[in-house]
């Protein structure tokens, strides 16, 4: 039984092994005495499954919402009885299935995976490393520096937390169907930043508040907050900026000047 690719769940099946093999070989556990809870996401037909399934230092959860898919891996690999779960990523309460931390893994479906990592911001205290394959790009975003036309909302929302490696690219020919674009390997691990210095709400808001008017500068696309905080400065040189210039640490000061006024 095969296991039709969906378009509706942008659905692209892996079918390079080599590929398979080196996106798991790529979450890296640390030595310690329990296996680390790992929840792969969207785990289709199993191709990194079946890496992940005989590592000692891993305890496998998977969640698949393709009923079909759920079905084959049942017929395929024995033991999946309270690993997989049939749901979707999106509206899963995970602090119910994983009390403590848990690393995430995956090829993530395309048309989902921002919303993905929006998830997993919202749960990055328990999240310490994601390693994914998704849109080339949408990881080139995500691992962009300030400065480039690339660097975007999620490039400072995830970099505020996590150090970001573009690990490497995947032809379209690794796929079946093959996707019309090209894909990328990432992986996140959780920096030291534990808190922000200023209300993560507000920088959330800042931050594409910024973004959602990119070419236009900080003075104009914040244009409304600065009339609701008529005690900012507005003439101070950051306002001349476009949102593309600003390091995470910048955004955050500018998110003070909102918060302070």
């Amino acid at each position: 039984m095969e296991v039709r690719a969906k378009k509706a769940l942008g659905q692209h099946f892996l079918t390079d092994q080599s590929i398979a093999r080196a996106i798991v070989d790529a979450l890296e556990v640390p030595s310690s005495e329990a296996p680390a809870e790992v929840l792969e996401i969207g785990p289709g037909m199993g191709v990194l499954t079946q890496y992940l399934l005989p590592r000692q230092d891993v305890d496998l959860k998977l969640v698949e919402i393709d009923t079909e898919s759920v079905e084959y891996l049942n017929r395929n690999f024995p033991g999946m009885e309270g690993r997989l779960m049939e749901a979707d990523f999106l509206k899963m309460n995970l602090q119910k299935v994983f009390p403590g931390k848990f690393m995430v893994i995956g090829n993530f479906p395309y048309n989902i995976s921002s919303q993905i990592f929006f998830k997993i911001l919202d749960n990055l205290e328990n999240v310490p490393q994601v390693v994914c394959m998704i849109q080339k790009e949408v990881a080139e975003r995500i691992a962009e520096k300030p400065g480039t036309k690339t660097y975007g909302i999620l490039s400072v929302l995830l970099q505020a937390w996590y150090d970001i490696e573009y690990l490497f690219t995947v032809g379209s020919g690794a796929f079946a169907p093959p996707p019309k674009v090209q894909s990328a390997v990432i992986r996140l691990r959780r920096n030291s930043r534990t808190e922000l210095g200023c209300d993560p709400a507000l920088f959330k808001s800042v931050v594409k508040m910024a973004f959602n008017q990119r070419r236009k500068t900080l003075r104009n696309s914040l244009k409304q907050m600065l009339l609701q905080h008529p005690s900012v400065d507005a003439s101070a040189p950051v306002f001349d900026l476009r949102p593309e210039r600003l390091s995470v640490d910048e955004f955050i000061e500018l998110t003070k000047k909102f918060e302070n006024s």
